[in-house]
């Protein structure tokens, strides 16, 4: 059996949908092929490269991708994982193909505000969130 296929997705591919990559390339190994997208690509959050460093996982270099060129190449996932918040949910695109498809709903850091240290903090409480949802859902038990 090959490995399972995973696409998260969000608006930017920014932020959560690079963490999400990230964190669940790190905490399952090899079991799984990750990639994240993008409906409109933008560029890589600074908060979240920052976060990320923290616990050892360097993003810095990674280039944001839109999820119509997945598309458009015939990628099949067996799981799409669309991270938008509530507000943004009608926006969060959806990626056509039979998969199993989940919503996991957490705050964009692109609209926190405060001073460099409190969008920081609110970040990383995204990263933990993301990374609570990733050993609940792929991690053995």
């Amino acid at each position: 059996m090959g490995k399972k296929k995973v696409l998260f997705i969000c608006i930017h591919n920014s932020a959560r949908s690079q963490i999400a990559e990230a964190l669940l390339r790190q905490m399952a190994g090899n079991r799984f092929e990750v990639e994240s997208a993008g409906l409109e690509p933008g560029k890589l959050n600074p908060l979240a490269v920052d976060v990320m460093r923290e616990i050892g996982i360097n993003i810095a270099q990674n280039k944001t991708k839109s999820v119509f060129d997945f598309y458009k190449q015939g990628k099949e996932y067996d799981y799409v994982i669309t991270v938008c918040d509530e507000s943004q949910s009608e926006k969060c695109p959806v990626f056509p193909g039979r998969h199993k498809k989940l919503h996991w709903s957490l705050d964009d850091p692109a609209s926190f505000q405060g001073s460099l240290e409190e969008r920081l903090e609110k970040t990383r409480r995204v990263r933990d969130q993301i990374k609570q949802k990733i050993a609940e859902n792929f991690l053995p038990k």
